[in-house]
């Protein structure tokens, strides 16, 4: 190994070493109690050295959100576009929600610090670099309208609610989970299934949906608000 990928290699090993306690940090004290200072004690750095690897501490959480994202859409762990595509429509639905639920149990930490911890930056200042995570929600959109394509969904479901309901959901169970908040005999698992269940039996009823048609980021970008609603 020559010098230059030795430098690489150790510099990656310290930026994940500040990735890492940065979201153990964010998580356990909140993201606005966290400093660049008490980050770099935690890996023994002086909060000059992190700064030469993150402009700011909104930086470290960017980064951070990003690998979550990716985390979320890993194509070992979530369904492959073939396997989805060779389920029954409302299957394909069940298997992209249970994986959210997966996340949940898999990545404990990213899962709090995305879609649970209120004071973190919103991603609308790195619009660009969460295009991949956007086009995740548009994928999604379409998977519902192929069923109400298919018949087994009515017309009147609104895709980007019928999105959000389930996201709601299950992020919910998700968080009562993880903090403790179920009884003791109550199994997470089968809880996430009959969510999934329900919900996707209301919407086969053709209850009337009330909520609007906007699908907002996960992370709470209201400003990024996209309306995708079937035409």
């Amino acid at each position: 190994m020559g010098i230059k990928e030795r430098h690489e290699r150790d510099r990656e090993a310290v930026r994940r070493g500040i990735l890492d306690a940065a979201r153990e940090l964010f998580v356990s004290e909140g993201f606005r109690n966290v400093s660049i200072r008490k980050i770099a004690e935690r890996i023994e750095y002086s909060p000059a050295a992190i700064y030469g690897y993150f402009p700011s501490k909104d930086d470290i959480f960017f980064a951070l959100a990003e690998e979550g994202f990716r985390l979320l859409g890993d194509p070992g762990a979530a369904p492959a576009a073939t396997e989805l595509t060779a389920l029954p429509p409302l299957d394909r639905l069940r298997a992209i929600f249970w994986r959210l639920y997966q996340f949940s149990r898999e990545h404990p930490q990213y899962f709090a610090l995305m879609f649970v911890e209120r004071s973190v930056p919103r991603i609308s200042r790195e619009y660009e670099r969460f295009a991949f995570a956007r086009e995740m929600k548009r994928h999604l959109v379409e998977h519902i309208q192929s069923c109400i394509d298919a018949g087994v969904l009515p017309a009147t479901v609104k895709p980007a609610v019928a999105i959000r309901l389930l996201t709601m959901s299950i992020v919910g169970l998700a968080t009562f989970s993880l903090s403790d908040r179920l009884a003791p005999a109550e199994d997470p698992d089968r809880l996430a299934h009959d969510v999934i269940n329900v919900l996707l039996a209301g919407l086969e009823s053709g209850i009337e949906l009330d909520s609007s048609g906007d699908i907002y980021c996960p992370l709470g970008d209201d400003d990024q608000a996209t309306d995708v609603q079937a035409s």
